[in-house]
């Protein structure tokens, strides 16, 4: 028994401390009287000598009967002991009576009840002999014990006062001790059973698959479960102490959102960054924290919606092509035949014309603009039924090289263009269609130089990234078109990939809409990083097998991510 065991360890140091108060300051006060006291010095170095071979033994046993019988030994011992500096010291007399009144007490918080009664009688029987033996002056003559200066009244009833306190500390303190063992053990049981729910209450927070956190009544995060730091990335330390609505950053109406407002259970969605800076969507409830009737803090569930929102979105999207699809055809043939029919009629009337300048520009605007329309409508058609990849392994490398004498000779048609390219030393080959892919490297690269109206640099640079799939470490393919100049502003975010939607004076407003298309179709993504006045950053990311494009669209990883 673990606990018997730490109480021998206590007995053995209190009887330690009791002889070392008691006998040295007797043996103190002896010596500054100039009398010796060999009956201290044996007793003090006696019970120094028996702890320590108490505690030897104790180390070597480890039964509860061995633990029980140990006790019992102790506790005779330290009886004799007492009897001895009893007879040593007066007898009846004797100021160290009490002794057996501690070991009593003592003695009944080792084990239980009858310790304390069987050592309580003992005491009483060993008292009860040396008063007769003393009274009667039985070993008087052998030095021990003289005759008591105390009448036989008194004798007697010095007796009856111990006996009767021996007797009565060992009872009492034996059912103390009693009580307190069921009352230990009663404690213990609830314990136990607070252990069992609490663990169990927690192990059903932490299987449970939506995000859990809970508040203080500050609003301050006191708790988080595996499955909100799965959807956030953010560990409970990394939380633990902040303020709710800044980790999930809620500020409704501009405005943080006190803690104790909230009353009913409230349900919203919101937009907050994972710990690696991605962008998070989540449908999350709140409620209040009820404790007895009093509100405590708040706790909250949330879900992780990010996926499902991109792909309505991307199911919007693609529905809205469809269509646009099924519009196409017909508008190439209600628009595109009539309009080469214009073109071709406004080519002969110029020619009839004659020597008047406003009808020769007149018409030449006319020409110029029948030719935009028609390639207007080609791009559109171009956009809206993407030809079929003709897929091959290349390395991405040589492909932007192939490329990049096209983009360097529109570099020195403008003023102030430099162009930096950046490709890595390591091949990075994929399953391509080269050509939808020049097109894409050429659009971005005439974006990043319409953008610098007033010269500026243009970084092309390729390179390896690791992403993690399906819990594996995968390879992208990131090429990256970084320019230095105007910016896009954060309202444009959401509309530079849509068709038609262009901020400058002339194009239709496809370029970049068919870049996202060429790349979609290789299983890839765009990132977009910019702010106003210092420039902007594509960055074209594609998988470098379809397995890995196919897992990472089905995970909704990373789609348009902008920053």
């Amino acid at each position: 028994m673990p606990e018997l065991k730490t109480r021998l360890h206590w007995l053995m140091g209190l009887r330690v401390v009791i002889v070392t108060l008691l006998l040295g300051l007797s043996l103190a006060f002896h010596s500054t009287r100039g009398e010796s006291a060999p009956t201290f010095t044996a007793l003090i170095v006696f019970t120094y000598t028996i702890t320590i071979v108490y505690a030897l033994v104790l180390r070597r046993l480890t039964s509860p009967a061995a633990h029980t019988a140990f006790t019992w030994v102790q506790v005779g011992v330290d009886i004799v002991l007492e009897t001895v500096l009893i007879v040593r010291t007066g007898g009846v007399e004797s100021p160290f009576a009490v002794l057996y009144v501690m070991t009593v007490t003592v003695a009944s918080l080792v084990p239980h009840r009858r310790v304390g009664i069987v050592t309580g009688a003992g005491c009483t029987i060993l008292f009860g002999a040396i008063t007769v033996i003393q009274y009667f002056g039985l070993l008087h003559a052998a030095g021990w014990l003289p005759p008591s200066k105390l009448e036989g009244p008194e004798v007697l009833q010095t007796f009856e006062v111990y006996g009767l306190a021996f007797l009565v500390v060992g009872f009492l303190s034996g059912a103390l001790t009693d009580q307190l063992h069921y009352a230990d053990q009663s404690l213990r049981e609830k314990e136990q059973g607070l252990t069992r729910l609490q663990v169990f209450h927690e192990s059903i927070v932490r299987s449970i698959s939506s995000g859990v956190f809970t508040t203080d009544e500050e609003g301050r995060i006191t708790s988080f479960n595996p499955a909100a730091h799965e959807v956030t990335g953010y560990a409970f330390s990394d939380v633990q102490g902040r303020l709710w609505q800044e980790v999930f950053n809620w500020h409704p109406d501009g405005r943080s959102q006190d803690a104790d407002v909230i009353s009913p259970p409230l349900r919203f969605e919101v937009d907050c960054f994972h710990a690696n800076g991605s962008c998070l969507v989540l449908g999350m409830t709140v409620s209040p924290l009820q404790e007895q009737g009093t509100q405590r803090g708040l706790v909250g569930v949330f879900k992780d919606l990010t996926q499902i929102r991109y792909l309505e979105e991307e199911m919007r999207r693609r529905e809205w092509l469809a269509n646009l699809g099924e519009m196409s055809a017909g508008m190439a043939h209600e628009i595109r035949n009539p309009l080469g029919a214009l073109a071709g009629a406004m080519q002969m009337l110029r020619q009839d014309v004659g020597s008047d300048e406003t009808s020769q520009r007149l018409m030449d605007i006319a020409i110029r603009e029948a030719r935009r329309l028609d390639n207007i409508i080609t791009e559109f058609l171009q956009y809206a039924r993407p030809p079929a990849l003709n897929l091959a392994e290349q390395d991405l490398n040589k492909v932007l090289a192939d490329t990049l004498d096209l983009i360097q000779h529109e570099a020195r048609s403008r003023a102030g263009i430099t162009l930096v390219p950046r490709l890595g030393a390591t091949a990075l080959v994929a399953k391509v269609d080269q050509d939808q892919l020049k097109q894409v490297f050429w659009n971005l690269s005439a974006n990043a130089f319409d953008a610098m109206p007033g010269g500026g640099t243009l970084t092309i640079a390729t390179g390896l990234r690791r992403v993690e799939v399906g819990g594996r470490r995968e390879d992208v393919i990131e090429i990256s078109f970084q320019d230095n100049g105007e910016g896009i502003p954060k309202q444009n975010f959401d509309k530079i990939f849509l068709p038609f939607f262009t901020t400058k004076k002339e194009g239709s407003g496809l370029g970049l809409a068919q870049v996202h298309r060429i790349v979609e179709l290789h299983d890839g993504w765009i990132k977009v990083e910019s702010e106003v006045g210092i420039g902007a950053r594509f960055v074209v990311c594609l998988p470098q097998s379809s397995e890995v494009g196919v897992r990472l669209r089905h995970e909704g990883r990373e789609p348009w991510k902008r920053f």
